[in-house]
């Protein structure tokens, strides 16, 4: 099966990881400047501008399909756990901003835990069962632009003097959206699982 635009638009957003990764390790290196920092913002805004054409393109020439619905949250996820993980390190955090160690135990600790669900259904149900919604997409808004924020604070801040506490109610909105759609996304699928038994039990 030939793979559409949108999903080797997401693919490529998985693979682009490797090097914003290895620019972040370098950011605060004396010898780079700031050469690193920026190219991994213009690595991090592709990525980001990407999440939104290949879903775009998906939808406009009906290619939704499933290997999509499962890279797409899979790359968001990859790409904002390794940003928050490098943001609070001494190699990957940018001096005078620093994220909260909480708000990135937060976003993780939601990943993981949907993570072990989705697991734990496909396990009892063999179904893949990938039902996003929309408060999950607005903690993904949230999480991109809070690490674009971050990324671009020594910029902002220069002619903003009130970014630092602008990123502040972004990080710890970015965070509390994460609880909600934690929440939200267990109460689904507790209800698809429930759904599924009753199913078995009507076959039976």
């Amino acid at each position: 099966m030939k793979l559409s635009w949108a999903n080797r638009i997401t693919i490529l957003r998985i693979l682009l990881i490797v090097p914003f990764i290895s620019c972040m390790l370098k950011i605060n290196y004396a010898e780079f400047g700031n050469v690193m920092r920026y190219i991994a913002i213009v690595i991090f805004l592709f990525m980001a501008i990407s999440d939104v054409v290949d879903g775009y393109m998906a939808r406009r020439s009906r290619q939704i399909t499933r290997l999509g619905a499962f890279l797409d949250p899979v790359a968001d996820k990859l790409l904002i756990t390794s940003a928050c993980l490098l943001l609070i390190s001494k190699q990957g955090g940018v001096k005078g901003f620093p994220l909260p160690s909480l708000v990135v135990v937060l976003i993780i600790s939601k990943d993981v835990v949907l993570t072990l669900g989705f697991v734990t259904l496909y396990f009892f149900t063999s179904k893949i069962y990938v039902a996003p919604i929309f408060v999950g997409k607005v903690a993904t808004t949230l999480q991109l632009s809070m690490v674009a924020g971050i990324l671009l604070g020594p910029e902002f801040s220069s002619f903003l003097p009130g970014w630092i506490w602008f990123l502040k109610v972004l990080w710890w909105s970015a965070a509390g959206t994460a609880v909600l759609a934690l929440i939200i996304y267990i109460r689904n699928g507790v209800r698809y699982y429930e759904e599924y038994e009753h199913d078995v039990g009507q076959e039976k």
